[in-house]
């Protein structure tokens, strides 16, 4: 495989370098930027020293149709717009890792997002990649869009309940917490390590631009579901996203129904593990891998169910599912390249 990375000098194609790396299908990577083209990538990441030489390239669609097989694109919102159209019609299959193609609606994409998205007729083409949940459609797309991280999280802890009908679409709260690298490499106040550390803030209150992703996934799996309430947190670590979600038990529906939906839904993935009763996963717990833990309990009490799941915004948020979903979409073991278990401690 020759394999394209367009963003390579972020926190995504970072990951996504070093994934592919140890990959048994990659035969070379092509690194692209186009503000450092031309410089070594071990200046701009120091611990790729073992690599050796490795030059950033200038986006260039027609040169890279000549020589590459599959495209990932972690730049900012805005590019992959403009460059996936014109990879595709030149015969690469690409995975978009930015957003730009997760909205189906432009006036949704535009209004949170603030900025003019792709042609509709590309956004119809594109694919969601909840691998988990879309498999047979990502591994027949020409461009596949690569699920934000929250969404991830949340998506993954809520399909079992809001699929079978388990829970009054009404009621949904996702409580998500995350580590500072899903900010990006970007300065700003937000981040600044006196402003982060020891610190827990909200932030994008009722206006984090995750929020139609997860409606428009959850709708499509339960017709009922029209809003829901995400509130995201920043904590001074470095990676990680625990989304704590809430809500109340349809009439009839018993804790052993809630457990075995899950069971069920992820008995043949590789990458979601269902805790015992009443254990929850942490962050740590899943640090570096591809993995998504999650944890239930129902609340006799109030009649709420709360799912408890943890990943790495990295890995299973980004750079890992991507890769994830390139081994589908070119028949690949599903788990290639990303066996690696998680960092610990």
């Amino acid at each position: 495989m020759q394999i394209g990375i367009v963003g390579a000098t972020g926190y995504g194609g970072a990951e996504l370098l070093r994934v592919l790396h140890r990959h048994p299908e990659t035969e070379m990577l092509h690194l692209y930027s186009s503000s450092q083209a031309g410089e070594d990538v071990r200046v701009v990441f120091p611990h790729l020293g073992r690599l050796g030489k490795v030059e950033l390239e200038p986006i260039e669609p027609v040169v890279m149709a000549g020589k590459l097989d599959v495209v990932f694109i972690a730049a900012p919102p805005g590019v992959s717009a403009e460059l996936t159209p014109l990879l595709v019609e030149k015969g690469l299959r690409v995975i978009d890792l930015s957003g730009d193609f997760r909205l189906r609606d432009p006036h949704i994409y535009e209004t949170w997002y603030g900025r003019k998205t792709a042609a509709k007729k590309w956004l119809d083409h594109a694919v969601y990649g909840l691998t988990e949940w879309n498999k047979p459609s990502i591994a027949e797309a020409a461009c596949v869009a690569n699920p934000g991280c929250f969404p991830t999280a949340s998506l993954l802890g809520l399909l079992p309940l809001v699929k079978r009908r388990y829970v009054n679409p009404e009621s949904i709260i996702i409580d998500a917490k995350t580590g500072v690298s899903g900010a990006g490499r970007g300065l700003s106040s937000a981040v600044h390590f006196s402003e982060t550390n020891e610190n827990l803030s909200i932030y994008k209150v009722n206006s984090h631009k995750h929020t139609p992703e997860i409606e428009q996934v959850l709708h499509d799996h339960n017709d009922d579901v029209a809003a829901v309430t995400f509130s995201p947190h920043l904590v001074p670590m470095t990676r990680g996203i625990l989304a704590t979600i809430y809500g109340t038990v349809s009439p009839g529906v018993t804790p052993e129904a809630l457990r075995e939906a899950f069971l069920e839904s992820y008995t043949s993935c590789t990458f979601v593990t269902i805790r015992e009763q009443d254990r929850f996963p942490s962050t740590k717990e899943v640090y570096g891998s591809n993995q998504c833990d999650i944890g239930l309990a129902f609340d006799e009490r109030t009649k709420r169910v709360t799912v408890v799941s943890a990943i790495d915004n990295l890995m299973k948020g980004a750079a890992g599912q991507a890769v994830q979903n390139m081994n589908v979409m070119f028949g690949f073991d599903e788990s290639a390249g990303l066996e690696a278990l998680p960092v610990f401690p």
